[in-house]
């Protein structure tokens, strides 16, 4: 089972985002009874829809456009949606506002239940990050408690990249916030490798601090015909979603074979039982990433600048534009 506990996130993580489709404000708000399921089909995937009983001043398309945006941003980082079948439960939460959290799990078939408070608003949605977050889950085979780290650490990373390449976040944005919260997955005095401190930090940010360091070096030594994206690709292409449970060593191998390098398997040597402390200040100024009034100052002549923007682009096979849901259930309010 994967539970994220997302709420002690959203500090560091909310995120400038797109407001919903257009004309949705003018819908009717969603009933205290709930309705029957939609399906949509976004990236291959039938993603079922059901909203709980409870009043939202939300109407059922604007929640549809929220789900199908973070789906098709998914889908444009793995090439596909991680898997055939998804379940998305919402549930109201009385008094309250904004996206307030969410839970995804594998066995049963994948689903997460996002919690959303009675009040929110469309432009909530439109910043909201955690749908998308919860998604990433679905695309790394189930893991043990001492591996977590992986789990939250791509859906960590992986997140504001998927949503920068459907125009759902700026993409100068994805480097303020890793260098904001990167720092806060380098190990402290008593830590230990990333399989054996399950403190906050190093589980959400040491994860996103690996997958980092593993395609910047993935990218450097395939001379930038692979990077992370490609390996995480290849793990969900052989069978690696969330609803199998397989040992780190075999999905590290699996995504390593993908990209022709070792670069996962000799990472989690390295790191999964000593507390490393890469030397963050060098690799911003390798990718050429400095802070100047909060905001990233982008250097194309540094030494890995080329990286840095390969990371940033989004793969060719994978059209520009977000994929349309279709809804073969009942028609939007």
């Amino acid at each position: 089972m994967r539970i994220s506990i997302i709420a002690a996130l959203a500090g560091a993580m909310l995120a400038e985002g797109l407001a919903c489709a257009p004309g949705a404000a003018e819908a009717k708000p969603i009933a205290a009874r709930p309705d029957p399921p939609t399906i949509l089909h976004v990236g291959g995937a039938e993603i079922t829809v059901e909203i709980g009983a409870g009043h939202l001043d939300l109407s059922r398309a604007e929640l549809i456009a929220w789900i199908s945006t973070a789906a098709s941003a998914v889908t444009a980082y793995f090439g596909r949606f991680p898997v055939d079948h998804y379940r998305v439960e919402v549930e109201p939460d009385s008094g309250a506002s904004g996206v307030l959290s969410g839970t995804t799990w594998g066995y049963g078939g994948a689903h997460t239940r996002m919690v959303v408070g009675e009040h929110a608003t469309a432009e909530q949605l439109g910043h909201d990050w955690i749908m998308t977050h919860e998604m990433v889950h679905t695309a790394f085979p189930d893991q043990p408690d001492e591996h977590h780290w992986i789990e939250e650490g791509t859906a960590t990373y992986v997140e504001p990249l998927a949503r920068s390449w459907v125009g759902n976040y700026p993409a100068a944005r994805v480097w303020s916030d890793l260098v904001d919260g990167l720092p806060n997955g380098l190990p402290h005095p008593d830590d230990h490798g990333l399989d054996h401190t399950h403190t906050w930090g190093r589980t959400y940010w040491g994860g996103a601090l690996f997958c980092l360091l593993a395609d910047v070096e993935i990218r450097q030594r395939t001379g930038g015909k692979r990077g992370l994206v490609d390996a995480l690709r290849g793990i969900v292409a052989a069978g690696g979603n969330d609803q199998v449970a397989w040992p780190i060593e075999r999905a590290f191998a699996v995504g390593d074979k993908a990209v022709g390098v070792p670069v996962l398997t000799e990472l989690y040597a390295k790191l999964k039982a000593a507390p490393v402390s890469p030397d963050l200040d060098a690799l911003w100024r390798d990718l050429g990433i400095t802070m100047k009034d909060g905001a990233p100052v982008l250097d194309d002549q540094a030494p890995k600048a080329a990286i840095r923007r390969a990371i940033n682009t989004r793969p060719a096979d994978v059209p520009s534009s977000p994929t349309v849901p279709q809804s073969t259930g009942p028609s939007a309010k």
